[in-house]
């Protein structure tokens, strides 16, 4: 007599998966980045440190930042509409919208509550999800939700929407060169050019004291940089470590016996709190290639020369100068190949905490053709103190035809240098003295921002004041000129194809983009 195994409550046969969303994923995404920057090579013989520390040391090139006209708020507003003007969506074809950020400024009030405001015309309310947070990896576990929301019995065939968006600033010191600030704004849905692997996630979660932020009247966080690096670095070895035994399992299910390694991802993406971090991170990910093969070939190829480490526990590494230096010397070649395109934004705006690996695939996206783009897998390592991590992976539409999902997308970034390029370049004694106002400043009722709106870039929501009740209130610069609106009401004025929901009709992002006219709304009482 057979009997078969007990199934475990909740769990469902292959054959079910058929009844699962096809090629869940992102179906469009866009970002945005504050309209100034200071250079770091300024920096560096401001702040009287030896040149090169920070261009070198850390890779970085310029810092974008934030003055007080700007907050978390007004950054995702900006991000999202950007996102649903450029590709002409309306806001009634979403279904829910999450934002994932560690930029808090109210203990209660969630930044998606704001941006709710934006849908006010269209008159849909319906709209789940609320703000997911824990450090830089807020915009991963937002991002999971509406992935897993699209695969789920709730969803009801509209789309979901995810904002990453932070504002890093560090107070005076060795930290500060690593901020930056920015969002990203990413369409999620079915069909999507841009789709999730299924199944196929390493997570690792741990409690540290790496980098925290227990003051609720500060802006800044409190941080044990060699902790924080060693929590990076662990957790990206046992990320990696569980996405290659799932990955092993999956293909020996389809009977491939076929050892997955770093060359079968065509582009590695991490979170970028320095970009040289994520260099030494993608060595890190050959030496773990390394000292998991059974026989690596020492004598050519990758590994050559590196037999000297064949017994090296990678726990006792982290620090260890030799096998960095030669794994980062090992890995050269896979750098420029798989990564090095992927910190266009990183290099030039700095650390954006929750959008950071996102504006790392926007870079990557914005930097190739969809030709070739198309059937590549993307490794998606994302990262936040405290701490949590996950590696997964994306697999890109076979389909690069003119006029394609992947087309558009591509074509959406295609601008994203020229935008980097055209901010305007602040002294670092000016944006020392800016970080002082803010420092002094973001926690005040009863304020009027004192940062001049006429260098925000067009379309861009900002700060007008804060109430004496800390009720915040935003207007948004023109798209069409150099003014703006300090009064008024929500009148749209686009004129472009209403895209339906996906459950409707599969997603087809016009290549049409409108203007609107500028709005003033509010966090609290209109």
């Amino acid at each position: 007599m057979i009997v078969s195994s007990p199934r475990m409550p909740g769990s469902l046969p292959a054959s079910c998966e058929a009844t699962w969303p096809k090629d869940v994923g992102i179906i469009a995404l866009d970002v945005y980045v504050p309209s100034q920057y200071v250079d770091q090579a300024e920096l560096e013989e401001f702040d009287g440190v030896g040149a090169g520390k920070y261009t070198v040391g850390l890779g970085q090139s310029r810092m974008g930042f934030c003055t007080d006209r700007e907050d978390i708020n007004s950054l995702c507003l900006t991000v999202v509409q950007l996102l649903m003007e450029r590709n002409g969506l309306s806001y009634d074809s979403v279904g829910r919208l999450e934002v994932g950020t560690e930029t808090i400024i109210d203990k209660s009030k969630s930044v998606k509550t704001v941006l709710m405001q934006l849908f006010e015309e269209s008159g849909n309310t319906d709209v789940e999800g609320v703000d997911t947070t824990n450090a830089c990896y807020g915009g991963t576990a937002a991002l999971f939700n509406a992935v897993n929301w699209v695969e789920s019995s709730s969803w009801d065939g509209r789309y979901a929407l995810v904002v990453a968006g932070d504002i890093a600033v560090y107070a005076t010191g060795s930290a500060r060169p690593t901020g930056g600030a920015g969002a990203v704004a990413m369409l999620v849905g079915p069909n999507a050019p841009l789709a999730f692997d299924r199944g196929l996630r390493g997570t690792h979660m741990q409690h540290a004291y790496d980098f925290y932020k227990p003051d609720m009247v500060s802006e800044y966080p409190v941080v044990d940089g060699k902790l924080s690096i060693q929590c990076y670095l662990g957790a990206l070895d046992r990320c990696y470590s569980v996405y290659r035994n799932k990955i092993h399992a999956q293909w020996q299910r389809e009977g491939l016996e076929t050892r997955f390694c770093l060359e079968d991802f065509g582009f590695m993406l991490f979170h970028s709190p320095y970009c040289k971090l994520v260099q030494k991170s993608l060595a890190r990910l050959v030496l773990n290639d390394f000292l998991s093969h059974p026989s690596p070939n020492t004598q050519s190829g990758p590994f050559s020369g590196l037999e000297a480490f064949r017994d090296v526990k990678i726990e006792d590494t982290y620090f260890d100068r030799d096998v960095e230096k030669a794994f980062m010397k090992a890995s050269t070649e896979l750098f420029e190949q798989k990564t090095k395109a992927s910190l266009l934004i990183s290099n030039q705006n700095g650390n954006m905490y929750t959008p950071s690996v996102y504006g790392c695939l926007a870079s990557v996206l914005a930097q190739h053709t969809p030709q070739q783009l198309a059937g590549q897998r993307i490794g998606v390592f994302s990262y936040g103190s405290g701490f949590a991590a996950t590696l997964y992976s994306i697999r890109v539409t076979q389909d690069a035809t003119p006029g394609s999902a992947l087309d558009k997308m591509v074509s959406s970034l295609c601008d994203l240098k020229a935008r980097l390029d055209s901010r305007k370049k602040i002294s670092p004694a000016l944006f020392a003295d800016i970080m002082k106002m803010r420092e002094d400043t973001h926690h005040l009722a009863n304020y009027v921002p004192q940062g001049s709106v006429d260098d925000l870039i067009p379309g861009t929501w900002y700060l007008t004041r804060v109430d004496e009740k800390h009720r915040r209130q935003y207007a948004r610069r023109s798209l069409n000129d150099d003014g703006h609106l300090e009064a008024g009401l929500v009148h749209s004025s686009i004129t472009s194809e209403h895209v339906l929901s996906p459950l409707k009709k599969m997603p087809r992002i016009p290549t049409t983009t409108a203007g609107t006219e500028v709005v003033v709304i509010s966090n609290g009482d209109h």
